[in-house]
C-alpha cells in the first residue's frame, strides 16, 4: 500500500471494519442483555453501569487518543486499538463477576476510544471536502453493520453460551486489527512539533468556545442514542412481550436503517446541501425527539410490529447522526488539530452515553415502567437540538 493508493478501496474498508470490530463487541453484550443479566444477577440499573463502565473508559481516554492520532498517525493508532479491545472481549468471555465484567467494558472501550479520531481523521487526509461526509458515512456503517452482527449474537445465545461467543468476538476483532498494519506502513501527517507538550493540541481546542458548544450539543445527542440501543431489547421483552429472538430482530432492524442512514445522510449532505451538515443534523435530532416520545407511549397492547418500527425510525435518526457530527467536527479546527478535535468531541458524546443507561434504568426501577425513561431521553436530546440551532456556526466551505 502506497500514499497513491485509491483510498476508496484500499483503505476505506479497513476503516469500516474497524467501525465493525469495535460495534460488535458492545452491542453483543446489549443484544445478550437478558440472558447475562439473569445469569449475573442483575437489576436494570446494574446492568446500565455496563454502559457506564465502556462509555466512562472512552470519556476518560478520548482526548489523549486524539492527541496521539495526531502525533502517531492513523495506522498505528488503530493496531493499538485493536490490541485493547480484543484483551476486553477476552476478559468479559470469562467475567463470572459483576465486578470482571465491569472491569473488561471499560478496557473495550479503553480500545474503541482510539478508533473513532483515528478512523476521522484517515477519512479527513484521504479524501476531497466535496466527498468527505459521504466517505465518513460510508466509514461509519462499520457501526450498524457490527450491530446487526451483534443482533444474530442475540439469538444465538439461546443456544451457545455467551462466554464462547465473545470468545468468537475477540478473534473477528484480531483479525482486522492485523489488516491495520497496512495502514501503519503509511506516512504520518501530523506529527509532533519540536519542544510541543504532548497535550498542546488539546489545550488549544478547548480555547475554542464555538467547539466547546458542539461538543455539548453531541454528548446530549449521544444520550439519546445510548439509552435507545441499551434498553430496546429489554424493553422490547418486558413491555411488547417480544420473544428473545424477536426482541433482537429489532436491534437488528435499527442498526439495519442506521447503515442506510449514515451512508445516506453523508451523500445528501455533499450533495443536497452543498456540504453543509447544520440543518440535517437538526432535523434528524428533531425526528429523534418525536421517536423517543413514541417509545414513550407504547403499551402491551399495541403489538409488536409498532414497536419494530419505532426501532426503525429511531435507526435512521438518532442512530444516523455520528458521521455528519464527526464530519462537522474534522472540519471546524485548522487541520493539524483534526484528531484532537474528533478527541474532544468524543469525550462530551461518550459522557452523554456513560450517564444515560443508568439514569434511565433507574427510572425504570423506580417507576416500574420504561415510559418515564424515553420523554426524558427525547428532553434531552430535544436541548441538543435547541444548541446546535441557535449557539453553534457552520464553519464555511472553502
Amino acid at each position: 500500500m502506497t500514499p497513491t493508493d485509491n483510498p476508496w478501496t484500499s483503505r476505506l474498508g479497513i476503516l469500516v471494519m474497524t467501525h465493525v470490530a469495535g460495534t460488535l463487541s458492545i452491542v453483543s453484550v446489549l443484544a445478550m442483555a437478558p440472558v447475562i443479566t439473569r445469569d449475573l444477577g442483575l437489576s436494570a440499573a446494574e446492568f446500565g453501569f455496563f454502559i457506564t463502565a465502556y462509555y466512562g473508559a472512552q470519556a476518560i481516554c478520548s482526548l489523549p487518543a486524539g492527541g496521539m492520532v495526531d502525533r502517531v498517525g492513523v495506522g498505528t493508532s488503530l493496531v493499538i486499538s485493536h490490541a485493547i479491545m480484543v484483551v476486553g472481549a477476552l476478559l468479559f468471555s470469562q467475567a463470572g463477576t459483576y465486578a470482571l465484567a465491569l472491569a473488561s467494558l471499560a478496557v473495550m472501550g479503553v480500545g474503541y476510544s482510539i478508533s473513532n479520531p483515528a478512523t476521522a481523521k484517515g477519512v479527513f487526509e484521504w479524501f476531497p471536502q466535496e466527498r468527505r461526509a459521504t466517505a465518513m458515512g460510508i466509514k461509519q456503517v462499520g457501526v450498524p453493520l457490527g450491530g446487526i452482527l451483534a443482533a444474530a449474537n442475540g439469538a444465538l445465545v439461546t443456544a451457545v453460551a455467551w462466554g464462547h461467543i465473545m470468545i468468537g468476538v475477540a478473534v473477528l476483532v484480531m483479525v482486522n486489527g492485523v489488516l491495520c498494519l497496512k495502514l501503519a506502513r503509511l506516512p504520518t501527517t501530523g506529527g509532533r512539533q519540536a519542544g510541543q507538550h504532548p497535550l498542546a493540541n488539546i489545550r488549544e481546542v478547548m480555547k475554542d468556545g464555538n467547539i466547546n458548544r458542539f461538543v455539548v450539543l453531541c454528548g446530549l445527542y449521544n444520550f439519546g442514542q445510548t439509552n435507545f440501543f441499551a434498553f430496546l431489547t429489554l424493553f422490547l421483552r418486558d413491555v411488547l412481550q417480544a420473544s428473545q429472538p424477536m426482541a433482537s430482530l429489532g436491534i437488528g432492524i435499527a442498526q439495519a436503517a442506521s447503515a442506510f442512514g449514515r451512508i445516506g445522510w453523508g451523500v445528501i449532505s455533499d450533495t443536497v446541501f452543498g456540504g453543509r451538515r447544520k440543518g440535517l443534523t437538526v432535523g434528524l435530532g428533531a425526528a429523534a425527539v418525536v421517536g423517543l416520545i413514541g417509545m414513550a407511549l407504547l403499551k402491551p397492547d399495541h403489538g409488536i410490529i409498532l414497536g419494530l418500527g419505532l426501532a426503525l425510525v429511531l435507526g435512521l435518526t438518532i442512530a444516523s447522526f455520528a458521521p455528519l457530527v464527526q464530519t462537522l467536527a474534522v472540519e471546524s479546527p485548522e487541520p493539524r488539530l483534526a484528531g484532537s478535535v474528533l478527541g474532544y468531541n468524543m469525550l462530551a458524546t461518550h459522557i452523554g452515553g456513560m450517564i444515560g443507561p443508568p439514569i434511565f434504568g433507574a427510572i425504570v426501577d423506580a417507576s416500574g415502567g420504561y415510559g418515564a425513561g424515553w420523554l426524558v431521553s427525547a428532553a434531552v436530546v430535544g436541548v441538543g437540538v435547541l444548541v446546535l440551532v441557535f449557539w453553534f456556526k457552520e464553519r464555511k466551505r472553502s
